[in-house]
């Protein structure tokens, strides 16, 4: 005879199922099991967290980059119109500038803009100038970012005094002095 090796004697145990899901809670909706997947392609909090910032902060800096490019902002406006000096100035080339009592005219001088109040609210300068006579000459004046809501403007080119101007004057563009 042969021999056999010995054989187990306690029987093989059954495969067991596995267990029932446990019942829905009453109230609760219930979300469908992810497949495996799918779960690769979700991001994690962080990941959507920091992804989320980064549209928001490209769609705000869009907008800004937008709204900055804009000539006025909404509250102000332009402030712009003509001095002229009307004796005293050389023209030398296309520049206009005054002489003797009158050198601190020039393109370029400043131009100061006062609210209601009296306080500095806008500067400037003086832009290009245009011979006009034998000894005078005009100077386009614009100052920007003038904030609109004063009940009147006063205006200084250098340190000329002021010239009065009502609010609709200034949004206007109807400043317009003169010097000499």
């Amino acid at each position: 005879m042969t021999n056999l090796p010995e054989q187990p004697t306690t029987p093989p145990q059954p495969i067991t199922p596995p267990q029932p899901a446990a019942p829905p809670t009453p109230g609760v909706p219930q979300q469908p099991p992810i497949p495996p997947a799918a779960a690769k392609g979700r991001l994690s909090p962080l990941a959507a967290g920091l992804l989320g910032l980064a549209v928001g902060a490209g769609l705000m800096g869009g907008i800004w980059a937008i709204t900055a490019n804009s000539s006025d902002e909404p509250g102000t406006f332009t402030l712009t119109g003509t001095f002229s000096l009307t004796e005293d100035a050389l023209t030398l080339g296309d520049t206009c500038s005054g002489t003797g009592g009158y050198d601190d005219i020039s393109e370029g001088t400043s131009v100061t803009v006062y609210g209601a109040k009296g306080d500095v609210i806008a500067t400037g300068q003086l832009g290009d100038s245009e011979k006009t006579g034998y000894n005078s000459c005009d100077f386009a004046v614009a100052v920007p970012d003038v904030p609109r809501g004063e009940r009147f403007y006063k205006v200084e080119v250098s340190h000329r005094g002021t010239v009065q101007l009502t609010a609709e004057e200034a949004e206007n563009g109807e400043f317009g002095a003169s010097l000499g």
